[in-house]
């Protein structure tokens, strides 16, 4: 089982379209969305995909956001944070890297985050903590990343976009 995993878009469209072909062509499972989609109507783009998002510091609209995460028929974790379950990995999703500090001891093999812009891939014990970048535009230095966890084969692989 492949997840993608994507953050801080902030209606870049050109990159999310550019992901999403990506996401599609290695045939994963999911696709987790970390935070700052933005606008609701960029939700849209990731139809067809099964998605799950989690609200952003930038995600101001959250009725909108639920309106058309729920027209796609994508899970929402509003309040910055969620947890779930898949092919017996435990995952814990935030948007902002403090929760990573609160509950690194807990119970996951994952914790995936965004907001900090910045990629990162790091096993601290024995879990995975994972930062897949950002596709802001306003800062151009910056690569944008996505990231694909295989499942199956224990691998984290981060792909420039």
């Amino acid at each position: 089982m492949r997840i993608g995993v994507i953050s801080d878009t902030h209606d870049n469209i050109p990159n999310i379209k550019k992901a999403i072909r990506l996401f599609r062509r290695k045939k994963v499972s999911f696709v987790i969305h970390c935070g700052d989609i933005v606008a609701p109507k960029t939700v849209e783009l990731f139809k067809g995909l099964n998605m799950i998002f989690v609200q952003g510091n930038c995600d101001g609209d959250v009725e909108g956001l639920k309106t058309k995460i729920s027209e796609i028929g994508g899970k929402f974790f509003i309040g910055g944070f969620g947890e779930m379950e898949l092919a017996g990995k435990r995952f814990a999703l935030a948007h902002r890297p403090t929760v990573v500090e609160t509950i690194l001891g807990a119970k996951y093999d994952f914790i995936i985050h965004g907001y900090t812009h910045q990629r990162k891939v790091e096993k601290i014990n024995r879990v995975v903590v994972i930062n897949p970048g950002s596709h802001y535009l306003g800062d151009l230095k910056k690569e944008n990343c996505v990231v694909i966890i295989d499942l199956h084969k224990n691998l984290v692989d981060v792909i420039k976009i």
